[in-house]
């Protein structure tokens, strides 16, 4: 795991407040659906892969990323902090192994049979 350094004083729960307001502010809640805001999302997932495939700096393409997940997460009364620790969760105790750079989970139906 790589050093987290803290480059500037605002902390990430209060960004998220911020990105919410801009997303009010800009009528992004409820001027658009959740389904317009997937498609962005695809629309920045191709900018980071193609910046990931070329080396590029990736931090504008997550925050992007990240924004639009804020976004939908708002418009459902959730909040990325939720999702984070549900996904965690789920993750926490999972085992599997790495096949060509990608994690495989185990499949425990599997092995009960």
């Amino acid at each position: 795991m790589s050093d987290y350094i803290v480059e500037d004083p605002i902390t990430l729960g209060g960004t998220l407040g911020l990105i919410k307001r801009w997303h009010y502010d800009r009528n992004l809640i409820e001027g658009a659906t959740d389904k317009d805001q997937v498609c962005k999302l695809i629309q920045e997932l191709g900018e980071l892969s193609d910046n990931v495939c070329k080396g590029n700096d990736i931090r504008d393409d997550i925050g992007d990323c990240i924004v639009i997940l804020a976004n939908i997460a708002e418009r459902n009364g959730i909040s990325i902090t939720e999702c984070v620790v549900q996904a965690y969760n789920d993750i926490k105790d999972r085992k599997g192994q790495m096949v060509d750079g990608i994690f495989i989970k185990e499949n425990l139906e599997e092995n009960l049979e």
